[in-house]
């Protein structure tokens, strides 16, 4: 049996720096930015750093709309998680204001 090379980590601390940070990410060639920097903060973020995650998304200038090559939205992934409702809903209340 193999051994793991990274442990899942729990509770981790979310600075709002650290927040801040996923604005920076490296984004992949071929990727649309903003929608690989909503998606990865989503995959990555509780819920109450996503919703900070999302004013300076805004901030910055970025599109909450940004599709990837599949013609989806980031709203489109969480709509069909079970567990992305909250996600969703502050996503949906980010793009109309």
């Amino acid at each position: 049996m193999q051994k793991k090379d990274k442990e899942k980590v729990l509770d981790e601390v979310w600075t709002t720096e650290r927040v801040k940070d996923f604005l920076a990410l490296h984004v992949p060639a071929g990727e649309n930015p903003d929608f690989y920097l909503l998606h990865m903060a989503y995959k990555n973020m509780r819920l109450e750093n996503f919703e900070e995650f999302l004013a300076f998304f805004t901030a910055a200038g970025k599109d909450l709309n940004a599709k990837d090559s599949q013609d989806r939205t980031v709203l489109d992934l969480i709509k069909s998680h079970k567990k992305g409702q909250g996600y969703a809903a502050a996503l949906e209340s980010a793009i109309k204001n």
